[in-house]
């Protein structure tokens, strides 16, 4: 029996799993010349094996720490049982994740949608294509997702927002409450292609899927994402909408986001 241990060793070592990681990392933008903090989330990785990917932004005053111990508890579960990476960038307190035209240190649509992305797959067994890749926010990570996503719409098969800031125009004081202005100037100077429904256009030839919630007692976002989801019908787009019951907070978007993944995962199986 002795001489067949080394063939047992073999294949052994063939069949070795990556075990399962939450790694924090810092990554380079050449955009903002400065390094952001990211958190990976991966399975049990199986050697030349490749994965589905999901780029989870978080909310105004969020950081990435707080989305895997708050905002989305279990995250590392998720990863596990669906087999997908997770990957979590830290989108400042306020950047809206724009490319501001004021701040040239604050440019995280390109970092997120295209900077981020080479990175991760260089360095990350992701799959490469569209149809495997999404992106999924909520608050201000759901504007920031819808936008980024859309814009690199041959990045990102899959786009989520729930409870999204989708609708600059209705703002009215937020604008500067929530620090719109520190990035993308006074209101009445706003550029059109930083709205969401500038976005339309190229949604209906975009080849994505869409999913939007919001809950219906969510008072300063129900009305925009009621108003964005008439908007995406009138123009025949195909989008999943979702209303429940919720106020705009942790526990609302919990449930929602948690929701959301799983209806990732059918989309990445399509």
């Amino acid at each position: 029996m002795k001489k067949f241990i080394p063939l047992l060793l073999v294949f052994i070592a063939g069949s070795q799993l990556y075990s399962q990681k939450i790694i924090r990392q810092e990554v380079f933008s050449p955009k903002m010349n400065k390094k952001i903090k990211v958190i990976i989330i991966t399975p049990n990785a199986e050697v030349h094996k490749t994965y589905n990917s999901v780029y989870i932004l978080h909310g105004y005053s969020g950081n990435p720490e707080r989305t895997l111990k708050e905002d989305i508890p279990g995250l590392a579960e998720k990863s596990q049982k669906y087999g997908t990476i997770y990957v979590l960038p830290d989108g400042n307190f306020n950047s809206w994740y724009v490319d501001s035209p004021i701040l040239k240190d604050s440019q995280y649509q390109t970092f997120i949608g295209k900077e981020l992305v080479e990175f991760i797959d260089k360095n990350y067994p992701v799959k490469k294509e569209k149809s495997q890749r999404g992106i999924l926010g909520w608050s201000m990570g759901g504007y920031g997702a819808t936008n980024i996503g859309v814009t690199y719409h041959n990045t990102f098969g899959i786009v989520g927002s729930s409870c999204g800031a989708l609708d600059f125009k209705v703002f009215g004081a937020a604008y500067n409450q929530y620090n719109v202005d520190k990035v993308l100037g006074p209101f009445d100077l706003l550029k059109n292609n930083y709205l969401t429904d500038s976005k339309i256009d190229l949604m209906k030839k975009a080849q994505q899927h869409y999913i939007f919630d919001c809950g219906t007692e969510d008072e300063q976002m129900i009305g925009q994402n009621r108003k964005f989801h008439q908007t995406l019908t009138e123009n025949k787009i195909e989008h999943l909408y979702i209303e429940s019951l919720g106020e705009h907070n942790t526990p609302y978007w919990s449930k929602s986001l948690s929701n959301q993944l799983v209806l990732f995962e059918k989309y990445f199986g399509k």
